[in-house]
């Protein structure tokens, strides 16, 4: 392009992409349907989650569906600048798929660690869907079906969520997908797995909560 490309514009045009998608999954959708709905802090509610879950059993469905939609969208947001603003700015093309993957990882942190809500927020299950659509569709589309069946099946958020990010890492590597997004979908679904540890000891002990019925304590999102 021209003087705007040298290696110290594009370092820094690169981090800023990586923190303008840590912020863009900060936005803490599920709170902020809680204080505009109900004035209330959807944390101290249900399973203190402010995941579309907890906002399901807290608010309903409506505008459960409406925070997992933006939700989702966080992710697709975030990709979607990372692809558009790398190649603008004329960075090598080998790093692009890194720094779009760093970004992916960015989007998730911001919706599980959110800067406005003291380092808390949710799974980043909905949000890690949004990134396996913009990253590879294919890849989502088999994770989302994963999950609706799952859940379907079972009722059971958390599980389909976990199943859903296996689903993903499984399907990346039958997939002709570059190394930096298999490894991007690999440590994001291992992430969402691990934000779930305290529902898989729930799962194993039998008192993981379905759809429809009261959550006791921390819950999916």
């Amino acid at each position: 392009m021209h003087d705007a490309t040298s290696p110290l514009v594009i370092s820094l045009f690169g981090i800023a992409g990586i923190v303008a998608a840590y912020l863009l999954g900060s936005i803490p959708t599920g709170y902020l349907a809680g204080r505009l709905l109900r004035g209330i802090d959807i944390r101290e509610q249900g399973s203190g989650s402010t995941g579309a879950t907890n906002v399901l059993r807290t608010l309903g469905k409506g505008p459960a569906l409406a925070v997992l939609l933006v939700d989702v969208l966080k992710g697709v947001a975030a990709i979607l600048l990372a692809r558009w603003l790398y190649p603008w700015l004329e960075m090598p093309e080998g790093r692009v798929p890194w720094t779009v993957c760093l970004c992916g990882l960015a989007v998730l942190l911001g919706h599980s660690r959110s800067v406005w809500l003291g380092f808390t927020g949710g799974k980043s299950a909905a949000t890690g869907l949004g990134v396996l659509l913009a990253l590879s569709w294919p890849v989502g589309v088999g994770a989302a079906a994963v999950f609706a069946l799952v859940l379907a099946l079972a009722r059971i958020v958390s599980l389909g969520s976990m199943l859903a990010a296996l689903t993903a890492i499984a399907l990346v590597h039958v997939l002709p997908e570059p190394l930096p997004y298999r490894l991007l979908v690999v440590a994001g679904g291992l992430y969402v797995i691990a934000l779930h540890r305290a529902n898989i000891g729930r799962l194993v002990a039998g008192t993981e909560p379905k759809v429809g019925r009261s959550a006791p304590g921390p819950q999916s999102s």
